[in-house]
């Protein structure tokens, strides 16, 4: 059975590169994006201090008491922003809820633009004084990151280089702290309580510094859980089921999960930042017509990503 195709990638090589090496950075992410879904990003501009700073910040939020964290949930924002419990968010189709707690920073709009109005404001964190600052500097880091990774992605799928910089500047991305708690008494859970239950991510595309512990696994095309391993200082960047649908599943948004650590290691807990980049609510996501031939048939109806992502918070129960 064949491996599935999981480039490392020199994103500087992209950026700062000559017109042959941006094409072959484009060629070789589209050929991820259209195997496994996935590919593991390096030089790209987020320094190792940044990155300490920033799992200092998230492991010390996740330290502070319940009855602090719970200071912070709002669930008439349904998980967008703010802190989310434990025992609120269950992989659609799964009957049980994930064992993770988390802490999501979204998108803070400071050049007039009218989307500003859309989105509630970030819950400051008063007990941590750095976390809001050092959570937005690797939001706006990573959403610049993402926009180039799409103008790759613009150039493998024919499209023009600024094809999604309307769509993605000023959009309702996500930055998600999570903390995968330590499993105390293994004997009584659920028999199918896991860490993060088998999901596909429902964004354009997902960037994730690192982690704190393995455990992320990708299921391949050929049924198999394949373990994904990056340095701590790595992106892992996969597709999300927006860019799925935009591209008729030529760009295959990868089915992953983070399973239960071994038993020796259980009262552990894990940590793991993802940045979720998502378009403006208003973007359509009709199928390309340049993916749709008489061998790939149109998949999907016709939504907004708005529509979409209202749908898809309520199928994993943050929205009701």
């Amino acid at each position: 059975m064949s491996t599935p195709y999981i480039p490392c990638l020199d994103l500087g090589a992209y950026i700062n590169g000559s017109e042959t090496e941006r094409k072959k950075f484009s060629d070789d992410l589209g050929r991820a994006f259209n195997d496994s879904g996935f590919a593991t990003i390096t030089n790209h501009g987020l320094s190792q201090d940044l990155i300490e700073e920033l799992y200092r910040n998230v492991k010390a939020a996740f330290a502070l008491p319940v009855e602090t964290k719970r200071k912070y949930e709002k669930v008439e924002l349904a998980g967008q922003r703010g802190y989310t419990s434990a025992g609120k968010e269950t992989a659609k189709g799964a009957k049980t809820p994930d064992l993770k707690e988390f802490w999501q920073i979204g998108q803070e709009v400071t050049d007039g633009d009218v989307v500003k109005t859309q989105y509630p404001d970030n819950e400051v964190l008063e007990e941590l004084p750095d976390f809001n600052k050092v959570t937005m500097q690797v939001y706006k880091k990573l959403e610049e990151n993402g926009a180039y990774l799409l103008e790759a992605i613009a150039t493998y799928l024919t499209l023009p280089l600024n094809y999604f910089d309307a769509f993605v500047h000023n959009g309702n991305s996500i930055l998600r702290g999570i903390h995968y708690f330590p499993i105390e008494n293994p004997e009584i859970m659920p028999a199918d309580a896991v860490r993060a239950g088998a999901h596909e991510d429902i964004n354009l595309i997902t960037l994730l510094i690192g982690a704190s512990a393995d455990g992320l696994e990708v299921l391949t095309r050929g049924n198999e859980w394949l373990p994904i391993k990056a340095a701590h200082t790595d992106i892992v960047v996969n597709v999300g089921d927006m860019l799925q649908r935009l591209t008729n599943n030529k760009l295959k948004s990868t089915t992953h999960r983070v399973v239960n650590p071994p038993r020796e290691l259980m009262k552990t807990s894990r940590f793991s930042v993802p940045f979720f980049l998502h378009p403006k609510s208003e973007m359509d996501l009709a199928s390309l017509p340049n993916t749709i031939d008489a061998e790939h048939p149109k998949i999907y109806t016709d939504m907004t990503a708005g529509e979409y992502l209202d749908e898809r918070l309520k199928e994993i129960g943050l929205k009701k």
